[in-house]
């Protein structure tokens, strides 16, 4: 039976990965892998992390299952972290998941037992797991434009065209914060201008929240979402924990369906237990547990906010920083984007042929799009990695 399996196309990150561990070269630059990175290149524990981990080592008495939907604290306390007060608790079900890949998974799966026939419409670029979650349970992918190559900017005329060709029962995923691979966020005024799209169609929005503050802060990144929240009667969230606690892999995340009153969410609720049942039976809960212990203890969530703070910071350091040294060595500024983009990732604008040179002659290694994690530059590599994208003729 094995040998009738269809050969899979390997992951492009992933086969990224394999080739910078099997360069020799020991200047190499990792600028793929979408992890965050310290000034020495390490991906740390965070120090709200260790601090719950080491009262969780003292406390726990048991290993034994929690829930198929994970602890209630676990949920009450990411249901407050992303939507605050904008919405009662009786409107939101709420399940734990293996990142925030599962939430986004269990989210679209969900969708399919509400609308086999539902639409779901992805930005255009956006992250490539998306539409391959999309296909998976064979729903139909409509892309929706997104970001204007040539300005490098968003492209919101286009976006509010593509989006107004939405109907009831379609989906609309959406970028909390840190828009991936762009890093071209949208403003206040875009989100209103979302939501009143988002009204007048009738479709779901299926935001996917990866980054909760690294765009502009926790509060802030979680504004726009949580104005649609306040303004549409119904939306799902897909909540991770991967880089804003630093637990990529522990797994930590939850899908949040907000619900237009508590009984539909109690409808959701079982039919989110009944996925999560199907699917992997119960959610990972080690790292849902130093979650949880950060965000209920005033100290240690004091502390995780500003080292959350401080990795942002040095993330826009290290923008404004490339795109200084871009200007000085070519006497363009065409490389001002970057400084002004968000998050982790930008889009550097190379061809697959100037991302070959950039890694072949500079050891310097983005995703084949021109997908560059600034996370992991350093002011030390800055100006190699520079030279090497103007050298590679971008």
């Amino acid at each position: 039976m094995l040998s009738r399996l269809s050969p899979q196309a390997p992951d492009k990150i992933i086969g990224l990965m394999q080739a910078f561990r099997a360069d020799p070269r020991a200047d190499k630059i990792d600028l793929g892998v979408g992890v965050y990175r310290d000034a020495v290149g390490a991906t740390p524990v965070m120090r709200g992390v260790k601090a719950a981990e080491a009262r969780l080592w003292q406390s726990q008495q048991t290993k034994g299952y929690v829930a198929i939907e994970d602890d209630p604290g676990f949920l009450d306390a990411v249901r407050l972290l992303v939507l605050g007060e904008a919405v009662g608790a009786e409107r939101v079900a709420a399940v734990a998941t293996p990142g925030g890949t599962g939430a986004v998974r269990i989210a679209l799966d969900l969708v399919r037992l509400a609308n086999p026939g539902a639409r779901v419409f992805i930005p255009d670029p956006s992250w490539p797991n998306h539409a391959a979650i999309v296909g998976h349970p064979g729903l139909e992918q409509v892309d929706y434009r997104y970001y204007d190559a040539a300005s490098r900017e968003l492209d919101r005329a286009g976006m509010l065209a593509d989006l107004g060709r939405a109907g009831p029962g379609d989906v609309v995923i959406l970028h909390g914060c840190c828009h991936n691979p762009t890093g071209a966020d949208l403003t206040p005024a875009d989100w209103a201008d979302v939501a009143g799209v988002l009204e007048r169609t009738g479709a779901l929005a299926l935001v996917d929240l990866a980054y909760l503050g690294f765009g502009a802060g926790v509060e802030a990144d979680a504004a726009g979402l949580r104005m649609l929240a306040g303004r549409l009667p119904e939306m799902l969230i897909a909540v991770s924990g991967s880089k804003n606690f630093g637990l990529y892999r522990e797994r930590v995340g939850a899908i949040l369906a907000v619900a237009g009153d508590a009984a539909t969410a109690t409808l959701a609720r079982g039919n989110l237990s009944n996925l999560n049942r199907q699917t992997y039976a119960f959610p990972p809960d080690h790292g849902a547990r130093v979650v949880t212990d950060i965000l209920t203890d005033a100290a240690l969530r004091a502390d995780w906010l500003a080292e959350l703070d401080a990795m942002r910071a040095r993330i826009e350091g290290l923008r404004a920083s490339l795109a200084d040294t871009l200007r000085e060595i070519s006497g363009s500024d065409r490389f001002a984007c970057l400084a002004a983009q968000k998050g982790m990732f930008s889009l550097i604008g190379a061809t697959p042929e100037q991302v070959a040179a950039m890694r072949d002659a500079h050891g310097v290694y983005v995703i084949g799009d021109g997908r560059m994690n600034v996370a992991g530059l350093s002011e030390a590599n800055i100006p190699r990695v520079a030279r090497a994208m103007l050298a590679a003729g971008h």
